[in-house]
């Protein structure tokens, strides 16, 4: 469903992974510092909203409070598509924040953690923000990203909390895409222009020319971005369901109950807070 829903987006409440290994991706997040909470079947009201048939299971994870959950499906889906970059429109990533980024990135390789930079963390200029970053993927192809930043002090928060910082997808038109999200009550702060070598080793991308826009709810932390590469342009993305790897979905407080598919065909679950 697309922008045919009237919704209001109050919160993000928690980051979903499609897996088809579950097992492998809870050790893998555990070494992330994520501690492993409940299991329990998804209920076949939801499966039908996701449009599948077969049974679902749900595996809740927390890290400093910002929730993760993992959704293994019979039958599975399609795997993640290996041959995807960062400018591809199925690319979604989420940035886990941390004060010393190379333990964290040592870490993270020695559980299975897949490069997507070529040249390991890397600052970027004051101009796009001065973050320190390295984005990878997980064993099952699902993009990450880990985030310093320069000195003690989050822009928004306690960086104390280090949990789910954000969500940034790539998408196709930045304005297109950020007219979808306000008429959804998201407003956008001042975005950057990412550009030079540090943004290629960032992406592995040759001559790489990024818009990043950040999307803000009513409570700004964690929050979601826009990636619009001006070059390379991105390839679009085959629909993605449910139960396919790389159908990332965010969960929202919202106003209503829907699954949301915006302009480029990244999935949002909506919750219906009582009184909304």
């Amino acid at each position: 469903m697309r922008a045919a829903v009237t919704a209001r987006l109050l919160r993000i409440e928690a980051f979903r992974l499609t897996t088809a290994e579950p097992q492998a991706l809870l050790a893998f997040y555990a070494a992330l510092g994520f501690e492993i909470g409940e299991q329990a079947a998804i209920s076949a009201g939801e499966m039908r909203r996701f449009g599948l048939a077969g049974r679902g299971v749900r595996i809740a994870l927390s890290r400093a409070g910002s929730r993760l959950e993992l959704e293994s499906f019979e039958p599975a889906g399609r795997p993640y598509p290996r041959q995807a970059n960062a400018a591809d429109l199925c690319f979604q990533h989420f940035a886990l924040p941390t004060t010393e980024i190379a333990a964290a990135w040592e870490q993270a390789r020695a559980h299975g953690a897949e490069p997507i930079s070529t040249a390991g963390p890397v600052q970027l200029p004051a101009a796009a923000g001065g973050v320190i970053a390295v984005k990878f993927r997980d064993p099952e192809g699902h993009p990450l990203e880990l985030l310093q930043w320069p000195g003690t002090t989050h822009p928004h928060r306690n960086a104390a909390a280090l949990g789910i910082d954000h969500s940034a997808i790539s998408v196709a038109d930045v304005i297109a895409s950020q007219t979808f999200y306000r008429a959804l009550g998201l407003e956008p702060d001042p975005g950057t222009i990412n550009h030079g070598p540090t943004q290629a080793a960032l992406d592995a991308l040759a001559e790489v020319i990024v818009d990043v826009v950040p999307l803000r709810a009513l409570q700004r932390d964690p929050h979601l971005e826009l990636l619009g590469y001006r070059h390379p342009r991105g390839r679009p993305a085959e629909p993605l369901r449910v139960n396919d790897v790389a159908a990332t979905r965010i969960v929202w407080a919202a106003d209503t109950d829907a699954i949301l598919r915006d302009l480029d065909g990244h999935l949002h679950v909506l919750q219906r807070q009582p009184g909304a």
